[in-house]
């Protein structure tokens, strides 16, 4: 059973390891590209506190919060963005494409949807009582192949809740732009239950995704989840083209630090934002330092 320690210390831990990369990417530390989670904390640490182990989670381009929030290393995680053989894939996926134990991620947007369905079917056809979790944006929901899983998925009883995060913009383009019709209606229309919360608070996700989750292993079947959520930051590392005065009034309203925070006592959030402070930045250091992989 999670403590408010327990979440706050995990949501802390992801915004600063995501302010962390933010701070260092202008520098030159990192290759590639990356797609930070912040503001989106509390969809991660809710969601995946209530994995067995076997279960299998497939994140998406925005994956930092997921592979933390699932117990990867702080470490390796820097270590795979600045290209180190001590990194998760040995320096060779960089900031998006991961895989560590039952974690996978892809930059590919909807590719990920099928293979994540197609876990949970193997599972479900080898009996071994593992479910999936895969993780899908607002912006996916143009994407055909996503539509074709979950008419498979709900046909075949394949055991697999899809996460929908929705942060109303997709890179740069407002999702109201761009989406006809209903979000929940696309999981309906085949079949699939599906809940819908608008909320940045740690604990009511876990407990709406606790719900879905025991739905799914006592009953199988697929389920879904939308989570109305905010993204705090650029799309990628600069481009944000929102007004600065919607953004901040997104930081004073829907900080899921700022809820769980108001939990803790003052002496107690010190005490772990300090914590966290020092295991980031030595984590951080130790990937600077440690060798490029030999050619």
């Amino acid at each position: 059973m999670h403590t408010k320690f327990d979440f706050y210390r995990q949501l802390r831990t992801i915004r600063h390891f995501e302010e962390t990369v933010l701070d260092n990417f202008s520098k030159g530390v990192f290759f590639g590209t990356t797609h930070t989670y912040l503001g989106q904390e509390a969809n991660a640490v809710g969601v995946l506190n209530h994995l067995q182990p076997a279960d299998i989670v497939f994140s998406n381009h925005r994956c930092h919060g997921h592979f933390i929030a699932y117990g990867g290393d702080l470490r390796a995680l820097f270590a795979e963005m600045m290209g180190k053989a001590s990194g998760v894939c040995g320096g060779r996926g960089g900031s998006q494409h991961l895989h560590w134990r039952n974690f996978y991620s892809n930059g590919v947007q909807g590719g990920i949807v099928p293979v994540a369905t197609g876990m949970a079917l193997a599972e479900k056809q080898q009996n071994r009582g593992a479910l999936a979790i895969c993780f899908l944006g607002d912006g996916t929901l143009g994407e055909g192949v996503i539509y074709e899983s979950f008419n498979l998925a709900s046909l075949w009883r394949a055991p697999i809740l899809y996460v929908l995060e929705n942060n109303h913009i997709a890179q740069t383009t407002p999702t109201r732009q761009v989406l006809a019709g209903d979000m929940a209606a696309r999981f309906s229309a085949f079949g699939i239950p599906v809940r819908e919360l608008d909320s940045s608070d740690v604990l009511e996700i876990s407990g709406m995704t606790e719900d879905l989750l025991d739905g799914i292993r006592s009953q199988g079947g697929p389920r879904a989840l939308i989570l109305h959520t905010q993204r705090f930051g650029p799309h990628s590392k600069g481009d944000d083209t929102r007004d600065p005065e919607v953004i901040a009034q997104l930081w004073e309203t829907r900080d899921p630090l700022k809820i769980q925070a108001a939990r803790l006592s003052p002496d107690e959030r010190v005490t772990i934002d300090s914590e966290v402070e020092s295991q980031v930045a030595a984590a951080f250091r130790q990937a600077f330092d440690d060798p490029y992989p030999s050619l």
